[in-house]
């Protein structure tokens, strides 16, 4: 068979332009390298517990029956139910620094206000900078490159409140050390400040189960355990893969999800242009402690804590093995399930930046003790900002960019992927694309979004 579309990577926006394309009736395959589906938000299970992978939030909230914004269009698109991604909105998140707290909820407006009463003399700025956000298209594929750290300058004077608005769309979605394209900072800025967080009441598998599920009922193909080895091409043109197992899938056309460096690296592409997409350098460890009571219980009440505890907020590839100075604790106990509600079992997450190359140059028998180590020190750092939760811990996990390279062949365990970004998903060869995290389309909605996007304009003509 030859297939309309073959997919690489089994990861939200794969399956989104897989079931946009299957939907019209096209001939896809999805094929991915690992057992399960995912990618870089996907699942596990651990000495009989389950595991998100990624998912902090699910950005870009909106109530159940909103007609406009970038959660509304995506379940139109993939024609999906709001019960399907069955979203439960934060209760309260903050960015921390010395001497200054934000806190925010779903609703701008009372983060407008936070920003008024920790910063009153940016007032007016902050103000026209709201403005100037909002009048940018951030989703056109022509935007010129900027930085946003220069056009932040030109509203807001006051350095501490310019970090504390990088921080959380740094740790959310930027691939860039010091600064963000001024695209993705808007990107993230609506999908975190102006429409805030929400996650599904089990966590990521019922997105990702209801994804796939309608994937497989549009007709599409899915292929687990089937690595690609090879992009094929002749005369300008992909013509299908070569899998790790040696079996080759034809294709008229070919939509990578695996990263611009990693997928040019599958090519014949010409050395100099491999060389030009760099892969990306920042990268993260993730701790993740059970507990036997609720974080509420211990006095910890907010959904998401980003704190930075140094003169200056660094958001940069860590000297160290772990960045200390700052990080994310979130808890997917505490978003507003409802009254009655069950709750999981009680779960503390740390994230902090790392040094890809120590963890990757480590071998076994350093690597773990060297996690232990750490995962030590991120949790004394992170208990200024928290209740000591550390007597009630009864399960521990972390992984590093070691364990983001095997799960998603990303170099480096770039989370973020490379920093330049091919928005259109252009490639050199005339029928093959990028979509996801290179695309340029953040977060998990944005994720998906990407996904469609690219297939509606290179593969639905």
């Amino acid at each position: 068979m030859v297939y309309d579309t073959l997919i690489i990577g089994a990861g939200l926006s794969g399956l989104a332009a897989g079931t946009r394309l299957a939907y019209y009736e096209k001939k896809v395959c999805v094929v991915e390298k690992h057992w399960t589906i995912g990618g870089l938000n996907s699942f596990y299970r651990l000495r009989k517990r389950d595991h998100d992978v990624g998912l902090h939030a699910v950005t870009n909230y909106a109530v159940p029956g909103t007609k406009t914004g970038p959660l509304s269009k995506l379940l139109r698109q993939l024609r999906l139910r709001w019960e399907d991604f069955s979203l439960c909105p934060q209760i309260e998140s903050s960015v921390v620094f010395p001497g200054h707290t934000l806190r925010f909820t779903n609703d701008f407006a009372f983060f407008e206000q936070q920003v008024i009463q920790e910063f009153p003399a940016q007032r007016d700025g902050f103000a026209k900078l709201v403005q100037r956000v909002r009048g940018h298209d951030e989703l056109h594929l022509t935007n010129e490159t900027a930085s946003a750290r220069v056009i932040l300058g030109e509203y807001l004077t006051d350095r501490v409140l310019i970090d504390m608005l990088f921080c959380p769309l740094m740790f959310y979605g930027s691939p860039t050390a010091s600064d963000m394209d001024f695209s993705q900072f808007v990107i993230m800025w609506k999908a975190i400040f102006e429409q805030g967080f929400g996650r599904p009441a089990n966590g990521v598998r019922l997105i990702m189960k209801n994804l796939v599920n309608q994937y497989r009922q549009s007709g599409g193909e899915l292929k687990l355990r089937s690595g690609v080895q090879k992009i094929l091409s002749e005369n300008g043109r992909a013509t299908g893969v070569l899998l790790e197992s040696g079996e080759v899938i034809e294709a008229k056309n070919v939509l990578s999800s695996a990263g611009v460096a990693e997928t040019l690296r599958m090519t014949d592409a010409p050395s100099e242009q491999v060389a030009t997409h760099k892969p990306g350098d920042i990268s993260f460890v993730e701790t993740i402690f059970s507990l036997d009571c609720q974080p509420a219980e211990l006095g910890h009440k907010q959904t998401i804590v980003f704190y930075n505890d140094a003169e200056n907020f660094h958001y940069e590839p860590s000297i160290e093995p772990c960045d200390l100075r700052s990080g994310i604790i979130c808890s997917p106990n505490n978003f507003d399930y409802g009254a009655g509600a069950e709750l999981e079992e009680g779960r503390i997450r740390i994230t902090a930046l790392a040094d890809p190359k120590y963890w990757m140059s480590l071998p076994d028998e350093t690597y773990y003790p060297a996690k232990e180590q750490w995962c030590s020190r991120i949790v004394e750092k992170a208990i200024k900002h928290i209740p000591d939760f550390r007597s009630h811990v009864v399960d521990t996990d972390m992984f590093t960019p070691r364990t983001i390279t095997k799960f998603t062949s990303h170099l480096n365990g770039a989370v973020y992927g490379a920093p330049v970004k091919v928005r259109d998903g252009r490639t050199h060869l005339e029928n093959l694309y990028l979509c996801g995290t290179d695309q340029g389309f953040l977060g998990i909605i944005g994720s998906m979004l990407s996904g469609i996007t690219i297939a509606n304009l290179h593969l639905l003509k």
